[in-house]
């Protein structure tokens, strides 16, 4: 693979964005890349948002993904996505829970939350909305949205395979969540 993969990772705090980026990035090391990192955590602990820079290819110079240059984003909260949704390349693919998260200023009544949907559609942004709070439910456990996601995403990064994803995920995921985290990757990835 000569081309660098872009991946970025958003949220808000207490999402599982870290944990997620750090599944990825062992996914792709196990698969015999080159890997950087890198991460912002901002106010996290106050619901701020929270992103990851991930990249991987042969070789990797730089951390930073560039605006126009990733190829997946990856959000756990919608409007983090429209956030970033500026550094997909032309190819590139939004893939975004349908979780709306509230920040203080709209919580406070001094700003209003976006009607994120209407923008994406209106400015034709390539996307891929997830009902992740509702699989979770259905899998008995909130915390495990973002692995969903990485499900998800796992589709538009075919180089690393099923079997590199179950590792990393049993490498990051403590033993007694393993089972549901496996079933939420996979139910990610029939999305």
């Amino acid at each position: 693979m000569s081309k660098v993969k872009n991946i970025i990772i958003c949220g808000t705090g207490g999402q599982g964005i870290l944990m997620a980026s750090e599944v990825l990035c062992s996914a792709a090391w196990r698969s015999g890349f080159d890997v950087k990192k890198s991460e912002v955590h901002g106010m996290a602990q106050r619901g701020g948002s929270v992103s990851s820079h991930v990249r991987f290819g042969d070789k990797v110079n730089s951390v930073l993904v560039e605006k126009g240059a990733a190829d997946v984003v990856l959000s756990l909260e919608k409007m983090e996505g429209l956030r970033w949704a500026g550094y997909l390349s032309p190819e590139g693919k939004l893939i975004t829970c349908d979780l709306t998260i509230e920040p203080m200023t709209v919580n406070t009544g001094s700003a209003v939350y976006p009607d994120v949907e209407k923008i994406i559609e209106e400015t034709a942004i390539p996307n891929l909305m997830i009902p992740v709070m509702d699989i979770a439910k259905e899998l008995g456990n909130l915390r495990v949205m973002n692995i969903i996601l990485l499900g998800a995403a796992s589709k538009h990064l075919p180089e690393i395979s099923e079997k590199r994803w179950f590792e990393a995920i049993e490498e990051r995921v403590p033993p007694k969540a393993l089972e549901v985290n496996l079933e939420a990757f996979k139910r990610g990835k029939e999305l």
